[in-house]
């Protein structure tokens, strides 16, 4: 009677182990990175599913904004439409705000984002850039009122309305203004005229399309810097053969004279360098 209980107690140890065996040599109750067959193809997908999902504000005119009818338009967009015709496939364009763009890409939310998006070191370890389509120098914009401030330095403890995450806060706080955030350049320019922000650092061109609609708001261009900044299309690590493809679209742009016509629609000359 021992021996069969003995031995039925043994044969359930000898199956309880070697299914813990079985398990462990098993790859797929393993957390293991996909291999790069095993991971799709972006430029593939998007072939596949006739779209390309574009991540941009639809706040930032004359980049990304609503016109008067409501219609999605601006400079950013028309080139993403133009990358998207010759791409053969559709643009769909999925409307977020600055802040929450970078992470709507890293969860797969766009294929890329136009935004006037600055190519700098930090950005390019994580993410991938199209060739540069636009260049613009930044700007100190303060009220018309203000004459205290007439350099970059002069900020230093003031308050600058600026979108958290974007190129122009960072240079804000490296001159150790006080970042008070904005959805857009809009707003920014609203707190100054409101008195609830001393100044707001931005690109050239947006103060210049915002002038021209609006003449006679109280705000001016305080400094300028020396130094230009470009721009890129952005795009996941690892979206090689889409980069390509939208690099060959834009290249074709600018060699038939596409982003030129583009280019002086919105601001009257080319942007590109």
């Amino acid at each position: 009677m021992k021996k069969t209980f003995f031995s039925a107690v043994l044969i359930c140890l000898v199956l309880i182990i070697s299914g813990c065996g079985t398990n462990k040599a098993n790859p797929e109750n393993q957390d293991q990175p996909a291999s790069e067959e095993q991971k799709q193809d972006l430029w593939a997908k998007v072939q596949d599913e006739g779209k390309l999902l574009i991540g941009t504000e639809g706040t930032y005119p004359p980049f990304t904004f609503h016109d008067d009818k409501g219609n999605l338009t601006g400079f950013d967009v028309e080139i993403s439409k133009e990358v998207a015709k010759r791409l053969g496939v559709k643009p769909e364009f999925l409307e977020t705000q600055w802040d929450a763009m970078f992470a709507g890409l890293d969860s797969k939310r766009f294929d890329m984002i136009a935004n006037q998006v600055g190519i700098r070191p930090d950005r390019q370890e994580k993410y991938d850039f199209s060739d540069p389509y636009i260049s613009s120098a930044a700007v100190l914009i303060t009220h018309e009122s203000n004459d205290s401030v007439s350099s970059f330095e002069d900020i230093k403890g003031l308050k600058a309305a600026q979108s958290m995450t974007s190129n122009y806060a960072d240079l804000a706080k490296s001159y150790g203004a006080e970042i008070v955030g904005v959805d857009g350049f809009n707003q920014a320019i609203e707190l100054i005229n409101s008195k609830r922000a001393d100044v707001t650092l931005n690109d050239n061109l947006s103060f210049l399309d915002f002038k021209k609609h609006k003449p006679d708001a109280p705000v001016k261009i305080a400094d300028e810097s020396e130094d230009a900044s470009q721009s890129g299309l952005m795009f996941r690590k690892g979206s090689d053969t889409l980069v390509d493809e939208v690099n060959k679209a834009l290249t074709e742009m600018i060699e038939d004279g596409t982003y030129l016509k583009i280019s002086e629609k919105w601001f009257g000359e080319d942007v590109l360098k």
